[in-house]
């Protein structure tokens, strides 16, 4: 009793599954209406189900034998039979019911009623012209041939029919390059192309080299895979594989997929190119090097001259010993890393690379010219996984945080400020593992850790990104409200990013938390103070005029929008997109009284203007 309780309890009611519409359509079926007489028995056990690719020719006759339609040629049709999707292609009732009752290789005859082919209420298919859907009909189906198959288009015009499995997961993409095994048929078996002796037919993904439909397909398949790619008219595009195609209705494309290189476009723009030349051990990108790992790689550095001049080979220039180093130190160029970071044990790649990712930002070897592309040869020996901090002791895990904070600080100093910025995160975020065990760890780790953060917003702020070097210096404040070098560094993020207000406060803070910082909070206020000064005179100049005219005067302003150009009072008049200044004789710029709105077009061009006004003493100003 007790297990059959347990059971009760533990049983979930599945959810009902959706109807869809063909199970909808099929309840419309009334005994008699749809009649099957089988004609030629098929080969097989199965039957077609939802999301087969069916293959089949129809005759459509009346009850006297006169043939309305055909596939057939020698009943008038095109001699190509017909191919739908079951579940996915639209079809009239009678076929959807009985195709799926039918055996490969058999011919049956199927009596419908109106409601059973085009007369049916709403029928999905559009009935052909002078067609007699008011009349009980025979449809004679021959069905060739059914397997599953992949759907490519939604609207069905590229099917694919996988015939051998390939070999993992890696398919093609632009711009990848491939080779491969490819025949073409028309739609009633024609040859009209072949290309399966000598050489695999080569291009590359991306560059309309294959008809359009062809390509799609072949998107989804894997190294060694065989495959049919069935592809409708409207996605046969000329291309030099096949260059005509009027008067094609649907081509069967034969595929091998023999091979293909791995091209990748790493900025997007054509201009970082990374070209695999022979493949590495392992799966990508599972078995790529991690940020922080040591990689040990041979290269050659060629200049991208009609010489191809060798500049460098560790194994000529290196007495030929590979080239060490740490991924994400800065210790190579950003394009040279960048692309061994996608680099499997073992593999070897070709890498073109632009001045600005390899030698015009990097230490330049003598025989290389400013702005001269490059290409390097890269072969990836190894590398070795960043330290695992797990079972390490505190002291032991300090000393790892500690050289990479080292190392973040010469990046730093450098100009790397992504790159320092991502070994000081590193460490915070493997702090997040760490518990300290006594005071004097828990205040080592804190002030470890507050350093790191400083440092981020130091590196935020270089980069100009002053709110995230605000958001770095509060994690320092909510743990430590009273440390005076995260009120200097908050304050100076304030005053890059116009709120002096602010950085007056942080400033002035730092006094009172601690005396010995007093000179530099000095300094930072009457840096604070020139910088307010400065942009008071500039807000003078600018706005020069705007306050002096009578009521109901209007005084025209120039101001330079972010894209450098002039906004006056006429080209706002013209310019749909700026905001108007409204007028409002009961509003004022004054903060606590939402002052803003009036001046809303005027603030979004300039962020701190509501403080300069203020300190012009213009913050009480009646909007004319």
């Amino acid at each position: 009793m007790a297990s059959e309780e347990d059971t009760e309890q533990s049983y979930v009611p599945q959810k009902k599954k959706s109807e869809s519409e063909d199970d909808k359509r099929r309840k419309k079926i009334v005994p008699g209406s749809l009649m099957k007489a089988l004609m030629r028995p098929g080969g097989g056990e199965s039957n077609p189900s939802d999301g087969d690719q069916i293959i089949y020719h129809c005759t459509v006759r009346t009850l006297d034998g006169v043939v309305v339609e055909s596939t057939r040629s020698e009943h008038g049709g095109k001699g190509i039979p017909i191919r739908n999707v079951l579940g996915k292609s639209k079809m009239i009732l009678g076929l959807l019911e009985g195709i799926p009752t039918m055996l490969k290789g058999e011919v049956a005859m199927f009596k419908m009623m109106p409601q059973m082919h085009y007369g049916e209420e709403d029928c999905p298919v559009p009935a052909p012209s002078s067609f007699p859907k008011e009349d009980d009909l025979h449809f004679e189906i021959e069905l060739i041939d059914f397997s599953k198959a992949k759907v490519v288009s939604d609207d069905l015009g590229v099917l694919k029919k996988v015939i051998d499995e390939g070999q993992g997961w890696e398919s093609p993409r632009e711009p990848y390059e491939v080779k491969a095994w490819i025949s073409a048929k028309t739609g009633d078996g024609k040859l009209i192309m072949s290309h399966t002796e000598g050489e695999p037919y080569f291009f590359t993904f991306g560059k309309c080299e294959v008809p359009k439909g062809l390509e799609m397909g072949i998107g989804t398949m894997t190294r060694k895979e065989k495959a049919v790619v069935y592809v409708t008219n409207q996605y046969l595009t000329p291309s030099p594989l096949l260059p005509m195609i009027e008067g094609y209705e649907e081509v069967h494309f034969e595929v091998e997929l023999v091979h293909f290189i791995q091209v990748r476009d790493m900025l997007g723009d054509g201009r970082l190119i990374k070209r695999r030349l022979h493949d590495g051990k392992g799966d990508f990108p599972m078995d790529c090097p991690l940020h922080d790992s040591l990689l040990r790689v041979h290269y050659k550095g060629m200049l991208l001259n009609e010489e191809k001049t060798v500049f460098y080979d560790t194994r000529v220039d290196n007495q030929g010993e590979p080239l060490e180093f740490s991924s994400g130190e800065g210790m190579v160029p950003e394009g040279f890393e960048m692309c061994v970071r996608l680099m499997l044990p073992g593999e070897i790649a070709l890498v073109t690379c632009p001045p600005d990712y390899a030698y015009d930002r990097f230490s330049r070897p003598p025989s290389v010219p400013e702005g001269a592309h490059v290409q390097w040869e890269i072969e990836l020996l190894g590398f070795e996984m960043p330290k695992d901090w797990t079972g390490l002791n505190f002291q032991e895990i300090m000393d790892e945080a500690e050289k990479i904070r080292v190392t973040g600080n010469r990046l730093f100093k450098s100009g790397k400020f992504e790159l320092a910025k991502a070994k000081y995160e590193k460490v915070l975020r493997e702090f997040n593992h760490v518990n300290p065990q006594t005071d004097e760890e828990g205040k080592v780790f804190l002030d470890t850790r507050n350093s790191l953060h400083l440092n981020v917003a130091a590196c935020f702020l270089k980069m100009g990104e002053c709110r995230k070097s605000i958001d770095a210096c509060n994690k320092v404040l909510d743990a430590t409200p009273v440390h005076a070098k995260a009120l200097y560094r908050r304050g100076m993020a304030y005053m890059a990013a116009g709120d002096f207000e602010e950085a007056r406060s942080d400033f002035q803070m730092m006094i009172k938390v601690d005396k010995s910082s007093e000179p530099d909070a000095t300094a930072a206020l009457a840096k604070l103070k020139k910088q307010e000064q400065e942009v008071e005179r500039k807000a003078r100049k600018q706005f020069k005029g705007l306050f002096d005219k009578k009521p109901g005067e209007i005084a025209e302003v120039q101001v330079e929008d972010r894209a450098g150009r002039e906004i006056t009072g006429e080209n706002q008049k013209n310019d749909l997109s700026a905001p108007l200044l409204e007028r409002d004789d009961s509003q004022h710029f004054n903060e606590a009284d939402g002052g803003q709105y009036g001046m809303g077009w005027f603030y979004s061009l300039w962020p701190p203007g509501r403080r300069t006004f203020s300190a012009l003493g213009l913050d009480r100003c009646t909007i004319l």
